[in-house]
């Protein structure tokens, strides 16, 4: 099962929020903390690294907030989880602490590695539109015409 971080899970959630919205709309982040209940200091900072990323753009002054800078179909999934978590390293066994206290003796990085490489690449085709808006059967295991091979995709014969 795939954990999503509360910072991922705010973005997607405001992104959400904002594709559904006409287009050039402007929201607060009071806004959207109102509507979904999350926490203003946190959304506000997931908010910012958007900003910061180009997918949202920031509108200042008293009419402000944000507005999609980007539209949803060109931003991945795996793109909001790197922004949200800030995370700058592909390797799995590496997190902003430093590399795993087993790493020296870990018997299945090289397995680890294959499979967090093909969950990332995997993650790195899906649109949020994909996500958002499209039917639920987007993916086929056996790769039905017009859908993305999921056997394929993660190299499974």
């Amino acid at each position: 099962m795939l954990k999503i971080n509360k910072k991922t899970e705010y973005a997607l959630m405001a992104l959400k929020i904002m594709g559904e919205k006409e287009e050039d709309s402007i929201i607060t982040v009071r806004e959207i903390c109102d509507a979904l209940k999350t926490p203003f200091d946190t959304t506000a900072k997931v908010m910012q690294a958007m900003n910061h990323h180009g997918i949202v753009k920031s509108i200042q002054g008293l009419r402000g907030g944000y507005t999609l800078h980007k539209n949803l179909s060109d931003i991945t999934f795996m793109e909001i989880t790197k922004i949200a978590e800030d995370i700058k390293e592909d390797n799995f066994c590496q997190s902003n602490k430093g590399l795993c206290n087993l790493h020296s003796t870990c018997n299945i990085i090289t397995p680890i590695d294959r499979l967090n490489s093909k969950v990332m690449a995997f993650l790195g085709q899906i649109s949020l539109e994909e996500l958002f808006f499209e039917n639920d059967q987007w993916v086929d295991l056996e790769g039905e015409a017009g859908k993305p091979n999921l056997k394929e995709m993660l190299g499974i014969k």
